[in-house]
């Protein structure tokens, strides 16, 4: 590896690296912040010496229980370098070396785990630390900061039990904050902290520096497996297993003085794009202050007049590092007494509209090409901009306004705790002062994040970004009230839990009430009803619409529609659908013509059931007219009926007792009485495997034939009328080659016959799904009757898995997720390694039997990304999803033609 990076010495596993010895590349043994510390230090970027404990160390320490016996050594090894390079020595009585402590796994996990700082501070190296900076009130400020922080996260303490205690010493000193406590104050602070721990603990705070680094770094690497942390990874879909490195720092200190401070900077607006610096500064704080949200920061803007020259220098700085990294990168820094420091730099966390805007103007400065520029977006971010907004017609006067933090339009019930937002059944908006890493469960949860204090770079902000959550941070003229569970505005307006209210991320105005929603420009450009000049007038927009064409250029895959009227059809079109992929015609027999099916199911003779079937004929055709009208020159596959023939007919428990009623009053209908009959004869303890797909058609021949009438009469109306229809008959639910051959013939002699009739040539590819696992791994004899496959994905996970969805998704599935077993729902993306194993079985031997065979997926999975990367990989020729998450189909299938690896560009 380069510059010395190796994950042995000789016969010792090496765990423990200097910043020089590493670079960007290197985050899988380094972590995320360890790998960009060692490039700017590489780069010769003003970075505080330390060294990073590997990702390997942190693994051995979660599967044993305990460091590497190796550790201890070489973190003293390097620690005595670092003593050497500063000329001072950790917690030493004189001068002394202090040191932060910071997670740093592979990808951003934003206040998530364990950071600590401050040390190697104790009561003898206090007064040291005053001497040497000439402020005693610094020196106890970081001793009081330590004990907080340690105790909470490395004891385990209760934090507001510390945050009771400042805030009782600020009332007795008559002071608005913690700046205004002097040295004195501060005294008693750490006295009262110092207490707390060994009330908390029974023992006193740990004064030997060395055993303050181990316990720091075992801390950090148990913080890898809290609830928050697991709960994070699973909604990033993060693996369990990576681990996380520690990074060990020289501290330098922002709270020293008005001529100190920390910051958060991005090279561009991670909100929107826009281009221009943007970040946040905080006078005489340390790093987690601004993170915290705990004091509202300044605009970064405002440090060029409080120090223009470590103002310039952070300008120079963040150009090189956009230019190196070719993208946004977030850095963190300190200044002080005027001295600039690079903390970290890593690819900055951006909202959706930021991630279009920003692939589109790198891609025109010439610092990616446009393959690269694919990579930069995802699916996922492109539905976030479909999703409504604010109706900015509706007139409606705000009761608050804060900093717009991440955008989107997000209306809910105002809750006051991140428990009430779990578990409440209601859409919600979560309020608080300011969120910290154990609100995480409800920032999930709620549709958005309120809070009265922090700023663009606070911890709500930046994790609400991440996930696509709209966010208004910093409204400081909100006064909360987290006891009594409401809020008050500055016009007295007072907001309880439970009242409704609406945030605008993009403006940071509050509302009380509910605010009309309408459809994105996104969308309203998908449909074809912006004009020129408004595309033009929207950047987003604009972005959008590149990279559409961008992916539509380079993918291979086909994106078709799951569309069962000519609405869905002309929309899916609209959308940029190839054809539709799934036309279900069970959807078809709702409302009105339930009453037919009824009939059919209770006729006992042949002509009884030839009547209903002819009634029923013509509605088909109209709908597989207007179906085909619609996607004229394009293929529409229609599936032939799968549901069972009782879910057209009442509720077996509720007709019995209607009967029983009936016939206790003497008030026999005999019509219910058959139709119980009826009912009770096609009951099925398990109809998801019963007589429905395929053995309906066998057992009811009559109906398929009716149906593939009614397709064969409207690709024949099509014609006369001058259309291209294109139509494809798929048979649902095949277990073996033997059933579909029956039923092809079947479909056969029908389009045959209505060929015939007309005198009209009638071609409709005959196919069949592929959503039982017997028929996956028989695909290549069922491959020699078929045309086409069609993976039913949702029946094949239900199948493989032995789950029934409707059961399994509101009982076991949340301890599913919570044990790890699941990483995301299987019916939300492919299981790739099972379902997906079968899907590549039958790819692999359909495709040997017959080399022509057209391979598509209509399942729900054929519009989830990852899934559609997987349907690439295997080499299917087209995914099918609802006509809304068609664009992000086909901005997926451009995606997984153009990226070589997963994870070449990752803002996790």
């Amino acid at each position: 590896m380069k510059r010395g990076v190796g994950a042995m010495d000789g016969a010792t596993q090496r765990y423990v690296f200097a910043f020089h010895e590493g670079d960007k590349d290197h985050r899988d043994l380094l972590g995320g912040k360890g790998a960009n510390l060692a490039e700017m230090t590489n780069l010769g970027l003003p970075v505080p010496p330390g060294f990073t404990i590997s990702t390997d160390a942190c693994r051995r320490f979660l599967a044993d229980g305990q460091e590497p016996p190796e550790l201890h050594a070489q973190i003293s090894g390097h620690l005595a370098r670092l003593e050497a390079e500063r000329g001072k020595r950790l917690g030493a009585a004189v001068d002394p070396l202090l040191v932060s402590v910071r997670s740093g796994a592979k990808f951003s996990m934003p206040g998530m785990m364990e950071t600590i700082l401050d040390i190697g501070l104790g009561d003898e190296s206090v007064d040291g630390l005053a001497a040497a900076s000439g402020s005693e009130r610094f020196a106890w400020d970081s001793y009081r900061r330590l004990i907080q922080m340690f105790g909470s996260t490395v004891l385990g303490i209760d934090a507001a039990r510390f945050n009771d205690a400042l805030e009782a010493a600020e009332r007795e000193h008559g002071a608005t904050g913690d700046l205004d406590l002097d040295a004195d104050a501060l005294r008693g602070v750490v006295a009262d902290y110092k207490a707390i721990v060994r009330d908390a603990t029974g023992r006193d705070f740990p004064q030997d520096p060395r055993e303050q680094l181990d316990m720091a770094v075992r801390a950090v690497f148990a913080s890898w497996n809290t609830e928050r942390a697991r709960i994070y990874r699973r909604q990033e879909r993060i693996p369990h297993d990576l681990g996380t490195a520690v990074t060990v720092m020289a501290m330098v200190y922002g709270n020293l003085g008005p001529h100190s401070g920390t910051g958060v900077a991005f090279t561009r607006d991670p909100a929107t794009g826009a281009p221009g610096v943007y970040g946040d500064y905080l006078s005489e704080a340390q790093g987690e202050d601004v993170v915290a949200g705990i004091r509202t920061p300044v605009p970064l803007q405002e440090l060029e007049r409080l120090q223009p020259a470590a103002f310039t220098e952070l300008m120079r700085i963040m150009a090189l590092l956009e230019g190196h990294y070719r993208d946004l990168c977030d850095v963190e820094f300190t200044i002080e007494r005027g001295k600039l420091w690079m903390l970290q730099t890593r690819v900055g966390k951006r909202t959706a509209a930021a991630a279009f805007r920003m692939a589109v103007q790198f891609l025109d400065d010439g610092l990616i090409d446009v393959k690269e520029a694919l990579g930069r977006v995802t699916g996922e971010q492109l539905a976030q901009l479909m999703f409504p907004q604010f109706d900015p017609a509706f007139e409606a006067k705000p009761i608050a306004t804060g900093v717009p933090a991440s955008p989107g339009a997000a209306v809910g019930v105002a809750v006051f705790d991140s428990e009430s937002a779990a578990r409440s059944d209601l859409k919600s908006i979560l309020v608080r002062r300011e969120t910290s890493p154990d609100d995480l469960p409800g920032i999930i949860a709620a549709e958005g994040v309120l809070t009265s204090r922090g700023g663009k770079t606070s911890h709500a902000a930046v994790v609400a970004r991440g996930m696509g959550k709209t966010c208004v941070v910093g409204a400081d003229a909100l006064e909360i009230d987290l006891e009594h569970r409401h809020f008050t505005t500055a016009d007295g307006v007072i907001v309880r839990e439970g009242d409704t209210i609406s945030i605008d991320g993009t403006t940071g105005r509050v509302y009380s009430g509910m605010i009309d929603v309408v459809p994105s420009p996104v969308v309203e450009f998908f449909e074809g009803r912006l004009s020129d000049d408004e595309r033009q007038r929207d950047p987003v927009v604009q972005a959008v619409s590149r990279l559409m064409i961008a992916a539509d250029e380079h993918r291979r895959l086909g994106v078709h529609a799951n569309a069962d009227t000519p609405a869905d059809a002309k929309r899916a079109r609209r959308f940029g659908a190839d054809g539709i992929g799934l036309c279900r015609t069970e959807h078809m027999f709702l409302g009105e013509r339930r009453r037919r099916v009824e009939e059919l199911i209770l006729a006992e003779s042949e002509a009884e059931q030839d009547k209903v079937l002819a009634e029923l004929l013509p509605m088909q055709l109209g709908d597989f007219v207007g179906v085909l009208a619609a996607m004229d020159g394009l293929p529409v596959t229609i599936r032939l009926i799968d549901p069972p023939l009782h879910e057209f007919l009442p509720d077996l428990t509720e007709l019995s007792v209607k009967v029983a009623l009936a016939e206790a009053r003497g008030e026999v209908d005999e019509g219910d009485a058959r139709l119980l009959k009826a009912v009770r004869r096609l009951h099925e303890q398990n109809p998801m495997l019963g007589l429905r797909g395929v053995r309906l058609g066998l057992v009811v021949p009559g109906l398929v034939a009716m149906q593939v009438r009614a397709i064969a009469e409207a690709a024949a109306a099509r014609i006369r009328a001058g259309g291209d229809p294109r139509p494809e008959i798929m048979v649902p639910l095949i277990g073996g080659a033997e059933e579909f051959e029956l039923m092809r013939e079947e479909i056969r002699r029908v389009l045959d016959d209505v060929a015939n009739t007309s005198g009209l040539s009638i071609r409709a590819a005959i196919g069949t799904m592929i959503e039982l696992p017997r028929a996956a791994l028989t695909a290549g004899r069922i491959a020699g009757h078929a045309e086409f496959f069609s993976f039913g994905t949702n029946d094949l996970t239900q199948t493989t898995w032995g789950f029934s969805r409707d059961d399994v998704e509101g009982s076991f599935f949340p301890a599913y997720l919570e044990q790890g077993i699941f990483t995301v729902s299987p019916f939300e993306s492919l299981d790739e390694e099972g379902v997906g194993r079968l899907v590549s079985i039958a790819v692999e031997e359909g495709r040997a039997a017959r080399r022509d065979l057209v391979i598509g997926v209509c399942g729900e999975h054929g519009g989830d990304p990852s899934s559609v990367r997987f349907f690439d990989r295997v080499g299917l020729d087209y995914v099918s999803c609802s006509p809304f998450r068609v664009p992000v189909a086909r901005l997926e299938a451009g995606r997984a033609a153009v990226l070589q690896k997963s994870d070449e560009t990752d803002t996790r």
